[in-house]
Order: structure tokens, then C-alpha cells, then sequence
């Protein structure tokens, strides 16, 4: 489990920040008319901040290539 955490971390971090920014929008900004498709629950749009949060955060993860 350790040795997951350790390879993934940047992922699991950007996970973490995405679902926290996802929520902070649909908190904030929202969408008062609810016909939004990700912005009028707080599930859908704190998923699509996992999703690209894990996405953008996975850029700095470095996987060695074995020869």
C-alpha cells in the first residue's frame, strides 16, 4: 500500500486538490437555474474536479522506463 502511495502520489494529491476546487466551484459559482450539467450538484461538479485534477496532476508524475 505504501509503495502504491509513493508511485502515485502527484495523482492521488491532484485527486485530493480537484475534488476540493470541484466543490469550491459549485459552492461558489454554481448554477442558480440548475439546468447546468455539472454545476447544479455538488456531486457531479466534485467529480469532474477529481477527474481533472487527477489528470492534470498525473502530468508530473515521472515512470521510469525499463530497457
Amino acid at each position: 500500500m505504501v509503495r502504491f502511495i509513493q508511485r502515485y502520489r502527484w495523482t492521488l494529491i491532484g485527486l485530493v486538490v480537484g475534488a476540493i476546487g470541484g466543490y469550491a466551484y459549485y459552492h461558489f459559482v454554481g448554477c442558480a437555474s440548475g439546468t447546468c450539467a455539472i454545476t447544479s450538484r455538488p456531486l457531479n461538479s466534485t467529480l469532474y474536479g477529481v477527474m481533472m485534477g487527477g489528470l492534470l496532476f498525473n502530468m508530473f508524475d515521472k515512470e521510469k522506463i525499463k530497457s
